[in-house]
């Protein structure tokens, strides 16, 4: 919905460093982040809905499920930093023989895994 307000939540609750923020028109951003840590290899571009039907899809482009995955080493050590800073998450932490892992949701509603593989 906002340029400003997704860049705050991800660099401030999230903790992911600002790569990019270049404005290209009046209504148009270049705003892309990373995870702290991750260089090259993870970026996340936060576009901005630029019409009703795409403001329509906010939070839910993939009908609820997970498509986000976000890797840690350490676990408890994230999910109670993200915990202590208002993250919501829909599904508490749990040992499945891949990692441990727990879901939450970002400040639109998209739906991300937190996991620490194994």
């Amino acid at each position: 919905r906002d340029y400003d307000e997704a860049i705050d939540y991800y660099t401030r609750i999230l903790d992911f460093e600002l790569v990019e923020d270049t404005k290209l028109s009046e209504t148009k951003r270049w705003v892309v982040v990373r995870p702290k840590g991750s260089g090259n290899g993870c970026r996340l571009l936060l576009a901005k809905a630029a019409n009703e039907n795409q403001e329509e899809r906010i939070g839910n482009q993939t009908g609820g499920r997970v498509f986000l995955f976000l890797h840690t080493d350490d676990f408890d050590r994230d999910y109670r930093a993200y915990s202590s800073r208002g993250v919501t998450f829909v599904r508490g932490p749990a040992e499945e023989t891949y990692g441990k892992v727990a879901v939450f949701t970002d400040l639109y509603g998209n739906r991300w895994d937190l996991i620490e593989p194994v």
